[in-house]
């Protein structure tokens, strides 16, 4: 105890200063430990013959030359692991649903090229790779519709025949009569968009590895994955074990962007293999594997129209969507989580009386579709701000001023969407005008007209949008999943040095979670922000938890770790109040430091854990309480998160590739933490939806087979393609939530495509073309500028 009268310097809050990332010691300087890392003793390694075939029968596998290879220990097909183990089943109550079963190696039959088929396990992964390359499998072709509207066909060969169609998910929204408005609108515009298929593409390629404890017959498997939570309940009940016979543990995790935000197969797999071997077993995929069995994004077709009146305000929207979800409904989200979502949040930030929104999800033979950074929203935002950029031009208006006329006003929120969202109040409004005054709008027109009298092709985009982040579990639980996605637990305690130790169920893949939310317990709690640790992605920190994604950690897990640090403080300040002999009113904690207000008598953290943990005595029997706090937070709905992006871009009248000379974003993410972490989060984003924009694109021919295995066929984004990024945050009222938090890791995937796609749309505009398709390659936009050309010629010809 410190003596009376000693001033005290008080820290200044955590939450909002830029911290640097605690995290990133260790992975800078090679320290930290991803799956890979890991060597446990008698380890062996797996390598999987994949489908050659979009669609077959299996009709014989023969092995019998891989049994020579030096190290091999067993070639494993589905017959092999018959009755050990259950398929996941991605099950939803949504009416017009199919749930399709997840087995770790195809049973009979494959459905795309790329899905697993046979394990081949060896002492080394070389000599498992040699022995697969030495299986031979035969197959009997079976035909297939690899175009989705082909195989929405009711006379289309089936992928799952005991589903009866191939048309596993239909949905639709409708709020007016949309028909009668489009039939009397004085102006509409419509057009048909594609977001074509994209790869996660993270730096760490999926990564496995299952230990069997003989002793207590149990299984810790670490995964690179960020649902740990998600992938121990399905693995206990497809393996038959319960929870605590099974770990699940996410290490350090290079990058997820929604890739390894689900169930796959191998990871079945490497379970079951290491239960029947008795041992430790590892796959990591490699580059090529993950471009064909990993899950992709997007692949919509979007059929949208819009109809305004002559004053530029909107009247009416429809939609009609088929998704290409791939050969599975993907576990837990099902293949409605990208398709259904494109048609919920079509309105976007707009006022929308009169709504219609129909989507079907085609099974096709390719990799699912699963969660990719912003699921859903890239695709409704491209083809929403596509219409609306097309209709100010349509009207002759500044694409700002039409966005300010129909963009939801201050007064409005809460606000409902035609399809039943809720946006509470955010900067709809005020993240346009940030954006226009951060780029100087009008100094980039005036430069735009500069160019375009030179001849050259230079255009301005925006993008404005609002996504829903934090999501509680009012909203989760609507698409009926077997999982609970609305909360998040956190564990704090204190230990009898005064260490604190913070558990929490989310699972970090790159966000700086452990830096935020040691911010956030710092000032709630008034500890040291130093003292803090943050544990999580291990599924026994936690009683449950689904981990991390859908914007959702800052809001949920900063929730929980706010009710768990109040408490949590409140025991501080008893146990401290009575060895003080003060009113626990009286005193206040900042920095790991109890001070009374009135007598200047301090304690410290340490001080305070000392006297409960071993100073028996200290603190009478009957109000001693161990230092530590368990709390549950639900958020119930969720929060709106907004921005308008804004951007110039030069098109190359030689080569059509696409040059981005200014691009600024402004954003409302409530309570910023971190203001570093997220500045890096939008830039992160935004070269990622870049990429979505310009360069990335899943091929696959009409024989089904993957164009695109490597990344000199599938492009990224470099460091050297982007532009500075200007960002403005937007504070608007702080959401009604603890914390004051709202989720933004996905804004910049959201709004750089179609923010792009509309300033390519202005810079190609005196020759009338406009862009349906992303990405805007340069040999698509020689297409479509080639087209353009050809047409306007004819037309002067039959003039003359």
């Amino acid at each position: 105890m410190k003596d009376a009268g000693l001033s005290v310097e008080m820290r200044p809050k955590m939450v909002g200063s830029r911290v640097k990332r605690t995290e990133d010691p260790r992975l800078l300087s090679g320290t930290g430990q991803y799956v890979d890392d890991l060597h446990p003793a008698e380890m062996v390694h797996v390598a999987i013959v994949r489908s050659d075939q979009p669609h077959a029968l299996i009709r014989d596998i023969r092995a019998d030359a891989a049994l020579d290879v030096p190290g091999l220990i067993g070639v494993y097909d589905f017959t092999d692991l018959e009755g050990e183990v259950s398929p996941a089943i991605p099950s939803s109550r949504m009416r017009n649903y199919y749930a399709t079963p997840i087995w770790p190696l195809a049973r009979g039959k494959v459905r795309f090229v790329g899905e697993a088929v046979v394990a081949v396990v060896a002492t080394s992964r070389y000599a498992a790779e040699d022995a697969a390359g030495l299986i031979e499998i035969d197959y009997d072709p079976l035909p297939f519709a690899s175009d989705p509207a082909d195989a929405a066909c009711h006379d289309a060969p089936l992928l799952h025949e005991e589903a009866g169609t191939n048309v596993i998910i239909s949905r639709e929204f409708q709020h007016g009569d949309i028909d009668e408005i489009l039939h009397t609108a004085p102006v509409v515009v419509k057009g048909r968009f594609r977001m074509t298929r994209k790869s996660a593409s993270a730096m760490e390629c999926r990564s496995y590895l299952a230990q069997w404890d003989k002793r207590s017959r149990a299984i810790t498997f670490h995964t690179s994955s960020n649902i740990p939570g998600i992938v121990r309940d399905v693995l206990s009940s497809s393996l038959g074990l319960p929870g605590h016979r099974l770990r699940v543990i996410a290490p350090e995790v290079g990058g997820s962007f929604g890739g390894k935000g689900s169930l796959y197969a191998e990871e079945i797999l490497v379970c079951a293999l290491a239960r029947k071997l008795e041992r430790p077993v590892k796959y990591v995929s490699d580059r090529l594997e993950e471009l064909s069995s990993c899950s992709q994004a997007f692949d919509e077709w979007m059929d949208a129209q819009l109809a305004v009146d002559e004053q530029g305000h909107f009247l009416g929207l429809k939609a009609d969507v088929i998704g290409d979800i791939g050969a599975y409904s993907i576990y837990p989200w099902t293949g409605a989580l990208e398709p259904v979502q494109v048609i919920s949040f079509m309105p976007g930030p707009y006022r929308v009386e009169h709504y219609h929104g129909r989507v079907r999800g085609v099974l096709t033979p390719k990799p699912a579709t699963g969660p990719y950074r912003g699921v859903g929203r890239p695709s409704s935002t491209f083809a929403m701000e596509r219409l609306v950029d097309m209709a100010a031009r349509k009207l002759g208006m500044d694409p700002a001023e039409i966005r300010r006329r129909n963009l939801i006003r201050d007064e409005e929120f809460p606000y409902r969407t035609a399809p039943g969202i809720i946006w509470d109040k955010s900067a709809f409004q005020e993240c346009l005008a940030a954006a226009c005054d951060g780029a100087d709008y009008t100094a980039m027109r005036a430069w735009q007209e500069e160019a375009r009298a030179q001849g050259r092709w230079v255009g301005i985009g925006f993008a404005s949008y609002a996504e829903l982040t934090g999501i509680g579990s009012r909203i989760a639980v609507a698409p009926g999943m077997p999982i609970n996605t609305g909360t998040e637990t956190s564990t704090i305690r204190i230990d009898s040095t005064g260490a604190i130790t913070a558990d929490f169920g989310i699972a970090s893949h790159g966000q700086g979670l452990e830096t935020t939310l040691a911010q956030v317990v710092a000032d709630e709690l008034g500890c040291a922000f130093e003292d803090v640790r943050v544990r999580q992605g291990d599924s026994e920190v936690a009683p449950q938890s689904t981990g991390t994604y859908a914007s959702r950690s800052a809001v949920l897990a900063g929730g929980a770790a706010t009710k768990s640090s109040r408490v949590l403080k409140a025991k501080v300040l008893r146990a401290a109040a009575m060895l003080l002999d003060v009113s626990e009113e009286d005193l206040e904690a900042n920095g790991g430091v109890i001070r009374s207000r009135s007598s200047n008598a301090v304690l410290t953290f340490r001080e305070v854990a000392d006297a409960v943990y071993n100073r028996m005595g200290a603190i009478p029997h009957d109000k001693r309480e161990d230092l530590v706090s368990t709390e549950t937070y639900d958020p119930y709905l969720g929060t709106a998160c907004s921005s308008t992006h804004l951007c110039m871009v030069e098109v190359d009248l030689q080569t059509f590739g696409v040059t981005i000379h200014r691009y600024f974003v402004a954003e409302d993410c409530g309570r910023i933490i971190n203001p570093m972490i997220v500045d890096g989060q939008v830039h992160g984003a935004v070269a990622q939806g870049v990429g979505a924009a310009l360069l990335e694109e899943i091929h696959y021919g009409t024989d089904g087979q993957l164009q695109t295995g490597s990344f000199v066929d599938y492009l990224l984004p470099l460091a050297s393609n982007m532009p500075d990024i200007g960002i403005a945050h937007v504070e608007a009222e702080l959401p009604n939530n603890l914390g004051g938090f709202r989720g933004m890791g996905e804004g910049g995937t959201i709004g750089a495509p179609a923010a792009i796609a509309n300033a390519i749309s202005d810079a190609l505009s005196p020759l009338g073309v406009e862009i349906e398709t992303l990405p805007a390659t340069p040999d698509r936009l020689f297409r479509l500028v080639t087209a353009k050309t050809q047409e306007i010629s004819s037309q002067e010809g039959n003039k003359k």
